[in-house]
């Protein structure tokens, strides 16, 4: 047998196992040795997914890189994985964006710091596990002990509040996908299988539809977060380190976005068009109000937070109009937010480790002390208000297109993020960045280092190579995406 023939369990297991060696190098008087091993580490996992990227296939919709094997035979559980076009690119975000996370922390974390990487290390394994698995109970097994690497990283390294976020981060991910294994559990009696696929070509009722769609909402509308249930994310992104922030906002709340394509579209699409009202409903609310609940914002890791929201309503918006622009606009939303969201929390951690304040009203006249700083996130700001040339425009503009063909209404008022979004964002900027130096702590700032230049130029990279050139990534998805729009315009009844 052939390496590449097991891809994907190396890029799963590989973090996994570097994380427990990332633990058995002791305590703190060994952080100099945690701290190289955990960044080879991640950057080993990233080189093993480039191949899945320049191996795979993007003019078939079949799943690649298949890896197989009976895993609880007495229940048909099997092993298997798999990708296509829309995991593969969220694969590579998240191995991207583990390495940035690394580099991050090599001098900001003094205490614990092998447990530190290590919980991001093996977070990455369990996380590329949930985009690869093809079997419900692996997808289940894996979306549930990524659960645990996040709560101890905002118990032990978070802020004041740290223990009342990550118990209510905790709570509300793991009993909205309580109901999510009941689904499975029916649709196992239903096949006699697990396997994803099979429960994609199974024939239910419109009342069985409505149902599984309503319980798998219960666990992907929490993980997005769509209002009314997104209060747990301010809190958690708040009292979260500022690598647990980049993670969660870059990569958890994608896996939400990504239930709906793997499971509601294809295994429930007369169920998925029955509730579409409700759906759009939702994704509106959170493009608009929470894009109002933005602007007052006093704290800016909270902004960035219910900007994410807003966000991401625009991806489950662009899902649910039934048509491939608004797919691939929120798929490219996804990676676009991945890139920007990071950006910005990496931004305020940059900030935070000099002033130890997140307050906007602490700072004032800081491109006068850090004009290369002010440069990055000034990038990374127009990003997140949709700039065109940047990421943030790509996906916006392509789910105002698919919207315009579903409803104007919809159009018109999805693009008021883009107000709402320069409004805030530039808004928060105008007042940390500009003017004349605040007071004596930011006087005695000093410009980004080397290691904080890393990560930022990575970033901001990323952001203007999918902002100026976006077709390698809409060609990757598109054969995926016209398949799964086939699979929720079909009629099961």
């Amino acid at each position: 047998m052939m390496l590449a023939d097991y891809l994907l369990s190396l890029a799963i297991w590989l973090p996994i196992a570097g994380g427990v060696a990332v633990l058995a190098t002791g305590g703190d008087d060994r952080a100099h040795v945690a701290r190289p091993l955990a960044l080879a580490i991640s950057i080993l996992t990233f080189f093993a997914t480039l191949p899945l990227y320049t191996g795979f296939n993007p003019h078939t919709a079949t799943m690649q890189f298949v890896e197989d094997a009976p895993w609880i035979e007495a229940l048909a559980i099997r092993y298997h994985l798999g990708i296509d076009g829309i995991s593969l690119l969220l694969i590579l975000l998240t191995s991207f964006s583990t390495v940035l996370v690394i580099v991050s922390a090599w001098i900001v974390i003094q205490k614990k710091v092998a447990q530190y990487l290590a919980a991001f290390l093996i977070m990455e394994g369990l996380m590329i596990g949930v985009f690869s698995a093809l079997d419900a109970i692996l997808f289940y097994v894996f979306w549930e002990a990524m659960l645990v690497p996040m709560f101890i990283i905002i118990g032990l390294w978070g802020g004041a509040n740290r223990i009342y976020a990550a118990i209510k981060f905790f709570l509300y991910t793991f009993i909205g996908s309580v109901l999510m294994l009941v689904a499975f559990i029916y649709l196992y009696y239903q096949s006699n299988s697990f396997e994803i696929l099979t429960f994609h070509a199974l024939k239910l009722g419109l009342t069985e539809q409505v149902l599984i769609f309503l319980a798998f909402l219960a666990a992907f509308a929490v993980k997005v977060p769509m209002w009314p249930v997104h209060t747990w994310l301010p809190d958690a992104h708040v009292e979260a380190p500022t690598g647990g922030s980049v993670i969660l906002a870059a990569i958890m709340l994608k896996m939400g976005a990504y239930g709906f394509l793997r499971f509601s579209l294809p295994i429930t699409p007369d169920g998925s068009h029955e509730l579409a009202w409700l759906m759009i409903a939702l994704s509106l609310v959170a493009v608009v109000y929470i894009g109002l609940v933005a602007l007052v914002q006093e704290d800016m890791k909270k902004l960035i937070a219910y900007s994410s929201i807003a966000h991401m309503g625009f991806v489950t918006l662009g899902f649910f109009i039934f048509n491939a622009q608004g797919i691939e606009g929120g798929l490219i939303q996804m990676i676009s937010h991945g890139f920007v969201s990071g950006a910005l929390f990496l931004c305020v951690g940059v900030l935070y480790d000099r002033m130890h304040s997140r307050l906007i009203k602490d700072y004032g006249g800081v491109a006068n002390r850090m004009p290369v700083f002010a440069s990055f996130l000034m990038l990374f700001a127009m990003a997140n208000a949709g700039l065109p040339g940047t990421s943030g425009f790509v996906g916006e503009f392509l789910v105002i297109l698919g919207s315009f063909q579903a409803n104007g209404w919809y159009a018109f008022a999805a693009a008021t993020t883009l107000i709402f979004g320069a409004a805030y964002t530039l808004w928060m900027y105008k007042r940390v960045i500009f003017g004349t130096v605040a007071n004596e702590h930011v006087a005695t700032l000093n410009d980004i280092d080397a290691r904080e230049a890393v990560f930022l130029t990575a970033l901001a990279i990323a952001v203007l190579v999918m902002g100026l050139w976006p077709q390698p990534f809409l060609d990757t998805m598109h054969t995926s995406v016209e398949h799964l729009l086939k699979q929720a315009m079909t009629s099961k009844l």
